[in-house]
């Protein structure tokens, strides 16, 4: 009876595992699909989302098409050798996304090779005077100053986002032309062979990206900067309501992630110090420096919102007695903030001096003598401690948001003047007079561009 069971439990695992099996087999032609849909749609999402990256793809093609021919040519270009590769790798290594930076390390690498060739053969030279024992010496002597200094010099901020491709270059060419075992006559001979298809390569790349299609990324740190003032405006201008809980504007706006779009604010120094000028209807002589001090005015007053964005989470646990006291000149002060920052994202974006936030940095700083006389009175009486810490944070911070605003709106104006942008016949926006209390008045304009405009 116990070898029946046995056969019988033995069957029983074998049918499993090969249903097993089988399903397992079935499933495979289903999943294979679901990961090419899956795929297709991240790279249908890719192309949407910009599609100069299609342009750009089929521009790198083109390019090492190009160098393809020279390869074929090779009786006529003999002088290449098979240097040629280098000509295709410079391609591949040079061929940016924008015109500025395909130049720059086109450039870079032409100048780091010349310089590094250079060197090189100069204490290569050196090293041979000195006997077989003193080459080996010197040689490895001067392979550790020099890739010791230029490594070095990658440290400098200054350096680093200008010319840290050229010394990655210049360090593997001084490398590879000091250790060389060729003679002399041979390593100048290869020297210039390499040189010279780093130059074509380079040239066809340059040629390629700024004849094709060019990305100018000046346009796009242009566009970027207005981008992020609006950012930040839309913040200010839903702040008040999520905050004092104003149901009957919160429950009308079901889109809240202008909440969250700051935050992309906060991580783009990077790209804004690394993108070139010089592009379109804009010249080397437009104020860029400028478009960098908006910038980080605006990523200062992203930090300011940072802080704000704790306590609106936090204020639902307040009582909102206290947040009423200060709720009306908090509201008007986030509020004119939002409406004079979006007011200097359409001169910047449109080039165009019709627009004036000055009437909005008036509205908030009077706000802001209204909430300090409040502040004065001591309306924490009979508060919580931490309620009190948690309202009084809130409004200074609005307060300093207000020197932030005023700031980037000067530093806008000083843009207009500089790059001499036109002043249009177009009226933006009306004005309306309010009254805040008996003895304050605050003008308030209402700009017609919504909130959750993009």
């Amino acid at each position: 009876m116990a070898s029946i069971d046995n056969a019988e439990y033995t069957t029983s695992s074998y049918t499993s595992c090969c249903t097993h099996m089988w399903q397992c087999l079935r499933a495979i032609p289903e999943k294979s699909w679901c990961k090419l849909v899956n795929a297709t749609k991240m790279v249908r999402k890719l192309a949407q989302d910009d599609p100069r990256r299609v342009i750009h793809s089929f521009k790198v093609g083109l390019a090492l098409v190009l160098i393809s021919i020279l390869q074929h040519l090779r009786p006529t270009f003999y002088a290449f050798g098979d240097n040629i590769m280098w000509a295709i790798l410079t391609v591949a290594l040079v061929l940016e996304f924008s015109v500025g930076a395909t130049l720059g390390k086109g450039l870079n690498r032409i100048l780091a090779t010349w310089l590094a060739g250079a060197l090189g053969v100069g204490t290569r030279s050196i090293a041979n005077l000195c006997g077989e024992k003193g080459e080996a010496v010197l040689t490895s002597f001067f392979v550790f100053v020099i890739a010791g200094i230029v490594t070095f010099m990658r440290f400098s901020p200054r350096f680093k986002a200008r010319f840290d491709y050229g010394f990655i270059i210049f360090i593997l060419t001084f490398c590879l032309v000091n250790l060389s075992d060729d003679k002399e006559s041979a390593m100048l001979k290869l020297a210039q062979e390499r040189l010279l298809t780093i130059i074509i390569g380079s040239f066809i790349a340059i040629m390629v990206c700024i004849c094709i299609c060019p990305v100018w990324i000046g346009q796009d740190l242009h566009n970027q900067i207005a981008g992020n003032i609006e950012k930040v405006a839309n913040f200010f201008e839903g702040f008040g309501d999520e905050y004092f809980n104003n149901s009957a504007n919160t429950e009308a706006t079901h889109d809240r992630s202008f909440l969250h779009r700051y935050k992309s604010v906060l991580s783009s120094k990077s790209s804004e110090e690394t993108m070139e000028p010089g592009h379109g209807r804009f010249g080397f002589r437009h104020p860029w420096q400028q478009y960098l001090k908006i910038g980080n005015l605006t990523r200062l007053s992203a930090y300011k919102i940072e802080a704000l964005s704790v306590y609106l989470l936090q204020s639902e646990q307040n009582q909102y007695e206290l947040r009423s006291r200060i709720q009306e000149s908090c509201t008007i002060i986030s509020s004119e903030c939002g409406k004079a920052l979006r007011e200097s994202s359409l001169i910047v974006k449109h080039m165009d001096k019709s627009s004036m936030p000055n009437p909005h940095v008036a509205n908030a700083k009077i706000a802001v003598e209204s909430l300090k006389s409040i502040l004065r009175t001591n309306p924490w009486e009979g508060a919580e401690y931490l309620e009190i810490i948690a309202t009084s944070t809130v409004a200074s911070l609005l307060i300093d948001a207000v020197n932030c605003t005023e700031k980037i709106c000067e530093a806008v104006d000083e843009l207009a003047s500089l790059a001499k942008f036109e002043t249009s016949n177009q009226i933006h926006h009306r004005g309306t007079v309010q009254p805040v209390d008996d003895s304050v008045h605050v003008i308030t304009i209402g700009a017609i561009h919504p909130r959750n405009e993009e």
